[in-house]
């Protein structure tokens, strides 16, 4: 065998040599490009900081002050005195246990009437499309306007449809004494409640429907073929595929829940034990304007908040992952 030419060794060795003469910095992108690209999200970047952060810092520094605007000379540094009150303040902790009730109460019911709706919308029949647009409608009417249709419509004891409905029902029988309540004022909490579950119902609907229709269609048809039925179906594929996305709706739910403060305004303004924590800060900071209490009762809100939505992110990216593989 004959040994190449000169040149052509040349020519060979030519490329090697310049890849290994090549230094890692060289083959990196230049930092005055990264920056070159990055440089438009800075505007946006120092509107954020500007808009969400420095008010929630000068928020939490008022949360150690005692700041009342009745009376101006007694201003000063209170430590944890604020949140102390909030813990230990008769009607303040009974806001706080309102907030965790309503919020339960409304994510549970509604988690159960999503997943059936869900369960429902999943099927194929006629009408489904107009179906599923008009379920889906109170979730997309303004909290105010949803608060107000069942404060007049709904729950008014002289005209509203819940009396006007047991009215006629009653008449049916020959009978004119039928009951009248008014649900506002002798079941306030429920009245919120029930509100709240016809506005978060869809929202919770759309995210189970979602998981629903990620099925894997094969794996089901499988499992009818062995003669498994609609519960086993259900129990053994659907609900453990639904899991993750029933702890996302949870979560967020629990996220948007607690900072409601539209129903409880319109509804009841607060009273007869429906004051949750952001109408107890709306009170404390309008009314009472103790604006060192109000700060500590909402940095409260953010934190609680903010650990839901941990959650929830966290379930997020598992769901992205597993979509992933």
């Amino acid at each position: 065998m004959t040994s190449p030419t000169p040149s052509i060794t040349r020519r060979i060795r030519a490329p090697q040599a310049a890849e290994r003469t090549a230094s890692p910095q060289s083959r990196a992108p230049r930092p005055r490009g990264v920056w070159a690209r990055r440089a438009p999200l800075l505007p946006a970047l120092l509107f954020m900081i500007v808009v969400t952060q420095l008010p929630f810092v000068g928020t939490l520094v008022i949360s150690f002050m005692r700041w009342n605007a009745l009376d101006p000379g007694n201003r000063g540094w209170a430590g944890f005195a604020n949140y102390r009150t909030e813990f230990t303040d008769p009607q303040l902790r009974s806001s706080l246990t309102t907030t965790v009730v309503l919020t339960v109460a409304v994510v549970a019911v509604s988690l159960v009437l999503g997943l059936g709706l869900a369960l429902l919308l999943d099927r194929k029949f006629l009408g489904r499309g107009v179906v599923r647009t008009m379920l889906i409608t109170p979730f997309l009417v303004v909290p105010v306007a949803s608060a107000l249709l069942w404060k007049h419509a709904l729950y008014n004891a002289s005209y509203g449809l819940i009396d006007g409905t047991l009215n006629w029902a009653w008449r049916l029988f020959g009978s004119d004494n039928a009951p009248q309540p008014d649900w506002l004022s002798q079941n306030p909490k429920l009245a919120v409640e029930a509100s709240l579950i016809w506005q978060w119902t869809p929202f919770m609907m759309l995210i189970l429907l979602a998981g629903l229709q990620s099925r894997p269609a094969d794996v089901t048809e499988a499992a009818r073929v062995d003669g498994a039925s609609s519960w086993q179906v259900f129990r053994y594929l659907t609900f453990p595929h639904l899991r993750r996305y029933l702890e996302l709706a949870a979560l967020l739910g629990t996220v948007y829940v607690v900072q409601n403060f539209d129903a409880v305004f319109t509804l009841t303004s607060g009273g007869l034990g429906t004051a949750n924590l952001p109408y107890t800060v709306y009170t404390t900071f309008y009314q009472a304007h103790d604006y060192g209490q109000a700060s500590a009762e909402g940095v409260i809100v953010v934190v609680l908040s903010i650990l839901v939505a941990t959650f929830a992110l966290r379930t997020v990216s598992s769901l992205l992952k597993e979509e992933s593989r």
